[in-house]
């Protein structure tokens, strides 16, 4: 398991979704979006999923995945890879869960403060439609790539 730094963990913290990758039944590589609920330095990485489709299907297949963010504006950006496992509901820790609901609540918060500043985005507010999350990723991480320029580093 790879250590995280407090710049990693903070990064990947501060990003509204990230970029989960898998590999589907024809080796084929699956993107979808998903949010963190929690990272840890120590190199895990607890993801909810409101669906269980593809992505599920395709850890249950094969456990290889990999987590991608970047941040256009300061031009960094990371990829975790490693391993992931599937939680089931009755593993799951209900601060997980009272923490992937506190960040629907300040997603919506934001969205309602841009929109009162008449800032362009959704006109509604698709966070409050999702669904109760599936089930739960737990990701341990064996590889960091660091996605900035070595020229801007």
């Amino acid at each position: 398991m790879k250590r995280l730094s407090d710049v990693i963990v903070n990064f990947f913290q501060n990003q509204g979704f990230v970029i989960v990758s898998t590999i589907d039944k024809n080796k084929a590589i699956h993107n979808s979006c998903k949010g963190i609920v929690k990272i840890e330095q120590k190199g895990t990485v607890h993801l909810l999923d409101l669906y269980r489709a593809r992505t599920f299907f395709n850890l249950k297949r094969n456990p290889h995945i990999s987590i991608t963010a970047v941040d256009e504006h300061s031009f960094k950006g990371y990829c975790l890879k490693g391993q992931a496992r599937l939680l089931k509901q009755k593993e799951t820790n209900s601060r997980l869960i009272k923490a992937w609901e506190d960040k629907i609540t300040n997603r919506i918060t934001a969205r309602l403060l841009k929109n009162l500043r008449q800032e362009k985005g959704h006109p509604r507010h698709p966070e409050a439609l999702l669904p109760k999350p599936e089930y739960i990723i737990a990701m341990r991480v064996d590889e960091i790539v660091d996605l900035t320029p070595h020229n801007l580093k």
